[in-house]
């Protein structure tokens, strides 16, 4: 019997890493939710400019909720489901009722961190796993998000 998934990597690396996976999915439910939030509540003289810019933050958390929970499954396991799940697995905290601007991008800066450092947690394990699938997936989501933490932290000043 192989110790080779469907799409040739080792069974054992291939749970670790959607293991990983599932808990980055977790997080980005919840950084996803928050970013509703701030997105229908936000108040204030910035208003128009964070209204978009969180709609902007949370259609793209959407796609890679999606491409997560499907790597997951191409690598022949189950994402998480339930947002039970995402709660419990989540490191990124759910955040209510909240419209100052300036509050609202700093939750989104210390979420950034969170799934920054789990991505390149991931990112080491593919490279050990030769799952350049996974690894060319958080190397992207890394330099993309690492550009919006500069963005977001200059906006606060």
């Amino acid at each position: 019997m192989s110790n080779l998934n469907l799409i040739g990597l080792d069974n054992h690396k291939a749970a670790e890493l959607a293991n990983k996976l599932n808990g980055l999915l977790a997080n980005y439910q919840i950084f996803y939710s928050n970013l509703r939030g701030y997105h229908w509540n936000i108040r204030g003289e910035k208003f128009f400019e964070l209204h978009l810019k969180f709609e902007e933050l949370y259609n793209d958390a959407f796609l890679k909720i999606d491409e997560i929970a499907e790597r997951i499954l191409t690598l022949g396991f189950t994402p998480l489901h339930t947002y039970s799940d995402y709660i419990a697995s989540s490191e990124i905290k759910t955040t209510k009722d909240v419209t100052d601007g300036k509050t609202a991008v700093k939750h989104v800066i210390s979420g950034f961190g969170i799934l920054i450092r789990l991505e390149r947690e991931l990112l080491q394990l593919s490279a050990d796993a030769d799952d350049e699938g996974t690894n060319a997936l958080m190397s992207d989501y890394i330099r993309q998000q690492e550009k919006l933490v500069w963005m977001y932290n200059a906006f606060i000043g």
